[in-house]
């Protein structure tokens, strides 16, 4: 790839070569970068996002697309009447459910075999899932079937979602400089509100085209077109980035973290960026870089991933980035797998009108949903990440998501729909300006490149697990305890992520690859 991002040298794995006079120019260069803020990006950065991001953009396309199409098979499979409690589960969990799997199958084979030889394969995987559930043959299944039939192409189309949360955050992070990597990282982060948001914008603009026929001629059933053009839309972004995905080349990051020596991995920390050259080795530590260079330059392997995390201070690591993911998933898909009570509040619930008015309804109440946080809060972060530090927005975004929780709680039986509307805005952005993007953005950052991917597709899956939890339960649970309860119970998740928090050190700056060969020099 043609990027400074990627072109740049990190450290040179020769230790013989004599590094070329270029230096001079390179500082300039640096000092030029150092001139403009970290979300002021250059051409090739922009392009590196366009890849990587446009996965993250049909990932929540693809997750969240599931809200509105329930609602219509509503009308396509039962006339109207509401799914099966534990069929409409599954299905709304389904996508979840394959999430776990990949992310942390992609992430271990990302960093046992190579970025190169993975990326671009989570995609394939949802492209193939996508046409197979937009083929769900309606008329030959039963109800029932056409739902079973959904939820399992829709776990595979979530093996290849979930794929994709290691990856990009991998490629991304081995490419970026420090001083812009959280930046970088949330821009990616960002186009989940965007992957929301045009799915909300297709599915309205798609019942607009069948208004005709559904409304006015009144052929409900043929809802069952505009659920699938809805899905099948994700597939234009898919195909059109997948070649790129499938060419990139290995970052030189990540090749040298497979065999590099620890006198390069001493150059990167005292440079503190991914612009490096490297000295020959001095001779007082000949003695023990054969050692540290045999241990660096072995292939990632359970086996290594288990022994690295075997000590305290990196599990310790780990137990927080696994156990914020989760905590924050329960809250946040609690709530956004099961906007029908938030829609109800707003009063877009859709009850009142023809099938389609009803559908028109709900999805202009998802792009109200939407627009109110989620997108503002994303790109609030990416503004403030490197000023403010990743751990202080992750702790003040978990406190104020407690907070408006614990005030939607307390006031839920009793708030007209503006005081509503305002106070879930609020928590929508806090969520997004907090630990809904620092939790992807943190395990990025905070290990080092020969573990990363692995790591952050396990923190990933726990997360994914919170939301699983809060798919299956949220409507058994309303249903016994009352929804107010269940937001008091968001409220406890939100509080202790932020606890967990203190787990983690701030990574702002921070190089996990030199902090790793040190570590190694001091054994």
């Amino acid at each position: 790839m043609d990027s400074h991002t990627e072109e740049k040298p990190i450290y040179l794995t020769n230790p013989d070569t004599v590094p070329a006079p270029s230096r001079p120019g390179l500082e300039a260069y640096e000092r030029d970068a150092e001139d403009r803020p970290p979300f002021v990006l250059t051409y090739t950065e922009i392009k590196l996002l366009g890849i990587a991001g446009v996965g993250f953009f049909l990932d929540a396309y693809d997750l969240f697309i599931i809200n509105p199409v329930a609602t219509m098979l509503q009308y396509r499979l039962y006339g109207g009447a509401s799914l099966p409690n534990n069929l409409q589960g599954l299905l709304k969990a389904a996508a979840n459910i394959g999430s776990v799997i990949g992310q942390f199958l992609f992430g271990y084979c990302a960093d046992a075999f190579g970025r190169k030889a993975i990326y671009g394969k989570e995609l394939m995987l949802i492209i193939l899932a996508t046409i197979l559930c937009i083929s769900c043959p309606t008329n030959d299944l039963s109800p029932n079937g056409c739902l079973i039939y959904l939820s399992i192409f829709r776990i595979l189309l979530g093996v290849g979602v979930g794929g994709d949360y290691p990856m990009s955050a991998s490629v991304t992070s081995d490419r970026a400089v420090i001083r812009k990597r959280g930046t970088l990282l949330a821009y990616i982060f960002a186009n989940q509100g965007w992957g929301s948001l045009v799915g909300s914008l297709a599915t309205i603009i798609v019942l607009a085209c069948y208004k005709h026929v559904m409304n006015d001629e009144g052929e409900t059933s043929k809802v069952d077109g505009v659920w699938r053009i809805v899905i099948g839309l994700s597939l234009i972004p898919a195909f059109g980035t997948l070649y790129q995905r499938l060419t990139l080349p290995e970052s030189k990051r990540f090749e040298a973290s497979q065999k590099t020596g620890v006198e390069e991995f001493d150059d990167l920390k005292s440079k503190n960026d991914v612009e490096t050259t490297v000295v020959p080795t001095s001779s007082k530590d000949s003695s023990n870089e054969g050692v540290i260079k045999e241990r660096l330059e072995k292939k990632a392997h359970f086996k290594e991933f288990l022994q690295y995390f075997s000590e305290w201070r990196h599990a310790k690591i780990l137990i927080g980035t696994c156990t914020c993911w989760f905590l924050l998933d329960i809250a946040f898909y609690g709530i956004n797998l099961n906007q029908n009570v938030v829609l109800q509040e707003i009063g877009y619930a859709g009850k009142t009108g023809t099938a389609w008015e009803k559908l028109f309804k709900v999805s202009t109440g998802g792009i109200i949903i939407t627009a109110l946080g989620f997108v503002p809060g994303y790109y609030v972060t990416v503004l403030t990440i490197e000023k403010l530090g990743r751990k202080f927005i992750q702790i003040q975004g978990f406190l104020m998501a407690a907070l408006f929780l614990g005030i939607l709680a307390g006031k839920f039986n009793s708030f007209d729909n503006a005081s509503f509307i305002v106070c879930f805005a609020f928590l929508q952005f806090f969520f997004n300006f907090g630990a809904n993007a620092t939790t992807y953005c943190y395990p990025a950052e905070v290990f080092p490149t020969k573990y990363r991917a692995s790591a952050h597709g396990l923190s990933a899956a726990c997360g994914k697990a919170g939301a699983i939890i809060s798919a299956l339960v949220f409507n058994t649970l309303t249903t016994s305890i009352g929804t107010p309860a269940v937001l008091w119970i968001f409220v406890g998740c939100c509080i202790l992520g932020a606890g967990f928090t203190l787990l983690l050190p701030e990574v702002a700056g921070r190089d996990p690859d030199a902090i790793l060969a040190e570590e190694l020099k001091e054994q």
